[in-house]
């Protein structure tokens, strides 16, 4: 469990001054950062900075960010980047924010980041509650901790004037969710080829978390692969036209195989169909009939052996659905939703050695290490060092309208993140990057 006060242990570290030394130059992943009094400073603004940064999380999760709408809270976003010091902010062309933030010009280019979107479509009620000691809404953890615990980072680097040796940008990205296909992050890294390293904020510690009392990094990216496919057939009336194919009743014999394939454990490989459409009334042969099918695995081998038993299903059961009429004229299209990169390709070990550390270095349990689909994807897939961090706090039900947020030890995360980042871009005056400008 994450534990109250655990920063009081940082002060016992010492206090040491900003002076360059042999011994401070060739700062590794195991050097306390927190020796250096403006980083002390910094990590005790994080958490001064905790009631503050649960107004902002309320107030962000209260602008609307539906899938394909993210341009007013990315307008706020923007405008609060600027508020904490950063001057060269913009909205680049995919809706991403950017405020980038300059280092000495002599290391890499990380990126810190969190998601404007949210799952939920237009509309839906987004009003905070409180209940009990949590905070209800949808959005209300996924991400808009995440986008407030950028800004607390940021603003704590500026009021300590930390200046980093690599560049560090403040990006909020769209996309992430659903059919966003991660289209944010996608084009992030197609239009800036320099990127050496990505940290995405997005999640918080679940109950589980805290009974285990470990949180987790999430350093390999689970893939999915998502399906829109169409069946068409010739239609007709119930009755008069008995005998001619269903595109329904094709679309059923798809779905009832592919219900019984069987997949491994481990590597964990999903699939669902998780919505259908199609027909037009009781009295009707079906002329048309829809499905959305997903598909996930954390091998990418194992995602596209599942994806050749799912489609060979589709293909099949049109078949079969001719067959039973004598007929040829149903027939499948497949349209592809979504693809997110599955990747266990090992990466330069500095960004997760990085948050490792700074777990232990604010008194934390190490972290387990685990797969999951968020913006790190992308990166992971590329062969960029990426992971992603919680945000601080604890919640549940993401993804539903039940999400809660409880504000427990919620700084915590901040300060992962900051001494995560600061290790990797290195402190000018303090310490060397860890991370390998590529």
């Amino acid at each position: 469990m994450r534990r109250a006060g655990t920063v009081c242990a940082l002060f016992a570290l010492g206090v040491g001054g900003a002076a360059i030394s042999a011994n401070v130059m060739a700062a590794d992943a195991t050097t306390p950062l927190a020796k250096n009094s403006r980083v002390k400073a910094a990590l005790q603004y994080l958490r001064d900075d905790d009631d503050r940064t649960l107004r902002e999380q309320i107030e962000i999760t209260q602008i609307p960010s539906p899938p394909f709408k993210e341009a007013v809270r990315a307008a706020d976003f923007a405008s609060r980047l600027r508020a904490a010091g950063l001057t060269d902010v913009s909205i680049d062309g995919t809706g991403n924010v950017i405020g980038k933030r300059p280092g000495r010009g002599r290391g890499p280019l990380l990126i810190l980041s969190a998601h404007l979107d949210t799952v939920f479509p237009e509309g839906t009620q987004i009003s905070v509650q409180q209940r009990d000691g949590r905070y209800q809404a949808p959005g209300i953890v996924d991400d808009s901790r995440g986008l407030v615990a950028v800004l607390s980072v940021l603003r704590a680097m500026e009021l300590q004037r930390l200046q980093t040796v690599g560049d560090v940008w403040f990006v909020g990205t769209v996309g992430e969710e659903a059919l966003g296909n991660l289209r944010g992050v996608k084009g992030l890294f197609q239009d800036h080829a320099g990127i050496d390293g990505f940290i995405s904020v997005d999640g918080v510690d679940t109950p589980d978390d805290v009974a285990s009392g470990r949180s987790e990094i999430i350093n390999q990216a689970t893939g999915s692969r998502r399906w829109e496919i169409t069946f068409t057939g010739p239609g007709g009336h119930s009755f008069g036209n008995f005998g001619s194919p269903s595109a329904i009743h094709a679309m059923g014999r798809a779905i009832a195989t592919i219900s019984e394939i069987r997949t491994p454990a481990e590597p964990r490989t999903t699939f669902n169909v998780g919505e259908v459409s199609g027909g037009t009334g009781v009295t009707a042969i079906a002329s048309e009939a829809r499905m959305l099918v997903d598909m996930r695995s954390n091998s990418a081998q194992q995602l596209a052996a599942l994806e050749k038993q799912i489609l060979q299903a589709v293909e099949d059961a049109v078949r079969a659905e001719n067959a039973r009429w004598q007929s040829n004229e149903v027939r499948s299209e497949h349209k592809l939703l979504g693809d997110r990169p599955a990747s266990t390709r090992a990466t330069h070990p500095a960004l997760v050695d990085a948050a490792v550390a700074a777990y232990r270095e604010i008194g934390l349990a190490e972290p387990r290490l685990h797969f999951s689909s968020t913006d790190s994807n992308v990166p992971l897939g590329l062969g960029i060092p990426a992971a992603t961090l919680s945000g601080g706090g604890v919640g549940d039900k993401a993804h539903s309208r039940d999400e809660w947020y409880q504000h427990v030890n919620a700084w915590q995360g901040p300060q992962v993140i900051l001494l995560t980042t600061l290790r990797l871009a290195g402190i000018e005056g303090v310490s060397r990057p860890t991370l390998p400008d590529r």
